[in-house]
């Protein structure tokens, strides 16, 4: 019997949030609605430009969002990463503990300054991400703990390790010593430009057989298949992925478990802050996949708990919210 239910590895950035105006990323030239890779001077240069604007925090990076959201719903997760000896990284740490993950993460850490990812959420609930990656541009293999990737039932893979030579090997490694193991893999694009400026790094760590399941949404999709419209898109898809599941925004979700196509529509609110959407509907359709639901179950756990978490700000909800959404869409 499996220990984990989901054994992620990804970047760990500590996430700053900050409502701002589209006029404030012009005049600071940041390009809007894409992640981008900044220096530790940049981030400061920014925060400097910020310093009126209050700003919540709180542990995140792609993938572990979604592992905390795999346990908030009440599953088991482990989440492998790398935070220096630094204060941001103590306050990472004993974040993801509070939220009931299980880590790498130990006392004896290295010196250097931990990640930062700063949130920009404009008024049309956009979010655009400037992030200094810190010491965890330095994750490699050296991070992965083998024992319980082999004691999970899926690995999950962040999409932003393609974008270093190290992460991106340990990517590979991870997934081969799943498969090799038994365990099912899955991967996520997480954005549309590092899709489009790292999609070899992606070709290699779906190598010739693939994952089972793979997370996108419309834009990433296109971007990695070089197509001009969904449906030619999806055909392509079913080439690196047993299954996969496409989010469209307030359209809902495409989903293919394998065999049959499956539309999700989502429910209709007034968005005010699209950040951690993605990531949040992976951890939850992960949750449902791993406890004995349905591809169809999963999705339209997926789209409930996405929809409820962008009428609101942060990129995570709370356990009680999680609890909720999965007593009235589960039960």
């Amino acid at each position: 019997m499996a220990k984990y239910d989901v054994y992620g590895i990804g970047n760990a950035l500590v996430d700053m949030e900050f409502e701002v105006t589209p006029e404030f990323l012009q005049k600071m030239n940041v390009e809007k609605g894409l992640m981008t890779l900044v220096d530790e001077n940049r981030q400061e240069e920014l925060l400097n430009n910020l310093d009126k604007l209050g700003h919540k925090r709180s542990c995140g990076g792609s993938a572990a969002n979604t592992i905390i959201a795999v346990s908030q719903f009440g599953g088991k997760s482990f989440y492998s990463c790398k935070v220096a000896s630094d204060e941001t990284g103590d306050f990472y740490y004993t974040d993801l503990v509070k939220e009931g993950v299980n880590t790498n993460i130990t006392d004896k850490r290295e010196e250097g300054v931990t990640g930062k990812c700063m949130v920009f959420i404009t008024p049309d609930a956009d979010r655009t991400m400037n992030t200094y990656l810190g010491i965890t541009a330095t994750f490699s293999k050296n991070e992965l703990v083998y024992d319980e990737i082999e004691k999970s039932k899926y690995l999950y893979i962040e999409g932003y390790l393609v974008t270093g030579p190290n992460s991106l090997e340990a990517a590979v490694e991870a997934k081969a010593h799943a498969e090799k193991t038994g365990v099912k893999t899955a991967l996520t694009f997480s954005d549309p430009g590092i899709v489009s400026y790292f999609k070899d790094g992606f070709k290699t760590i779906l190598g010739q057989t693939g994952v089972d399941l793979l997370f996108c949404n419309e834009s990433e999709a296109l971007a990695f298949t070089d197509t001009k419209t969904f449906e030619e898109a999806a055909k392509e898809l079913k080439k690196v992925a047993k299954a996969f599941a496409i989010t469209l925004g307030p359209k809902g979700a495409y989903i293919f478990d394998g065999q049959n196509e499956i539309h999700i529509i989502t429910n209709k609110v007034e968005a005010i802050d699209t950040n951690g959407a993605g990531d949040l509907f992976a951890g939850s359709f992960l949750y449902a996949i791993t406890n004995g639901h349905s591809f169809a179950s999963a999705g339209r756990l997926a789209c409930s708990a996405a929809s409820v978490l962008v009428t609101q700000f942060g990129a995570r909800l709370d356990k009680e919210q999680a609890h909720t959404i999965k007593k009235e869409v589960l039960a």
